[in-house]
């Protein structure tokens, strides 16, 4: 369900050309988008609901994608989450580098 109310099937086409176009220059294959998408699918699924929020779909995208290519993420949840600062590039900066540490440190 789009916001503008308007119900549209789901489509692993439609992930993989939003997300292709975070990927642009990135060292991500065709297949590497293709299993993002499945991922994805698979997460929507797994709810067991009928109709899902179209931003539903792009929160699953923000996981799977970030795991892919940190820079890719960075640039789909720029668009994806409307930011608006250079702040909001920083607070992204910061919890991604806590995440490292921490697993780092396991």
């Amino acid at each position: 369900m789009k916001r503008s109310g308007v119900t549209e099937g789901f489509s692993r086409d439609k992930i993989v050309n939003g997300v292709r176009k975070a990927c642009q220059g990135r060292p991500v294959t065709e297949s590497d988008l293709a299993v993002l998408a499945q991922r994805v699918e698979e997460t929507i699924r797994a709810t067991g609901v009928a109709q899902v929020d179209a931003n539903e779909i792009g929160l699953a995208i923000l996981e799977p994608l970030r795991e892919l290519d940190e820079v890719a993420f960075m640039r789909f949840a720029s668009v994806y989450q409307g930011w608006e600062s250079l702040d909001d590039f920083e607070d992204a900066i910061k919890l991604l580098r806590l995440e490292h540490e921490a697993t780092e440190q396991i």
